[in-house]
């Protein structure tokens, strides 16, 4: 199936203006089209562009976004935050926030924390984190969930970090890999109004694509 995801804002994060597109700016993190689109066909990329001329005739289902579309994030504290901390269900009324783990849980907790850790990530435009991952439950979650895994530098594989990779590192810095026709169509759209915005976190994630297939939605 083609879905064309238009915005108000798109940044491939490969430093350059898509073909036969002027540019509105650039920023760190690369060339910032306005009202640009990327076309996806099935999970990959079929072509990125001006949302008139991608959308010229196309049978593809669009999808219109507000604000900045970049390529997913990385978040390099991947093993820490599902291995060295729980996330709570909302049903147990502590929280949603990230807690010290309690002595004994079960490999099932540990594998609940893990789900609802990734989802959490997901709701920060995470597409890709680093392990390595020593707990089974954590793998499988971590396998089932579709994100992408990534080596860590070496010390900082149990290393503490956020789960917004854009409070740690600028737009630049946080991009797990540029959108580019024929990769795959692993992105997030942020609620800002222009792309140096992001940098320092708190922008609300307003969907996450991972494989062409819509991961997150902000309701």
């Amino acid at each position: 199936m083609l879905t064309l995801h238009r915005a108000e804002l798109l940044c491939p994060g490969d430093g350059t203006s898509p073909a036969g597109s002027s540019a509105a700016g650039s920023s760190a993190a690369g060339a910032v089209l306005v009202d640009g689109a990327v076309l996806v066909d099935g999970a990959a990329v079929a072509a990125i562009g001006p949302f008139a001329e991608l959308a010229a005739g196309s049978p593809a289902r669009v999808r219109e976004w507000p604000g900045v579309l970049v390529p997913g994030l990385l978040n390099r504290h991947g093993a820490w935050l599902l291995e060295g901390v729980y996330h709570p269900d909302p049903r147990e009324g502590i929280g949603e926030q990230p807690l010290p783990p309690a002595d004994g849980l079960t490999d099932g907790q540990w594998g609940g924390s893990a789900r609802r850790g990734l989802q959490r990530l997901l709701g920060h435009g995470v597409t890709a984190l680093t392990g390595p991952f020593t707990r089974a439950a954590v793998r499988t979650a971590v396998g089932r969930s579709g994100l992408r895994t990534a080596p860590a530098a070496p010390g900082t594989a149990t290393a503490p970090g956020p789960l917004d990779p854009l409070t740690a590192d600028p737009l630049a810095a946080a991009l797990h890999r540029p959108l580019t026709v024929g990769g795959a169509a692993d992105f997030a759209v942020f609620a800002a109004r222009t792309v140096e915005e992001l940098d320092g976190g708190g922008a609300v994630c307003l969907a996450t694509v991972l494989d062409g297939r819509l991961l997150h939605r902000r309701r």
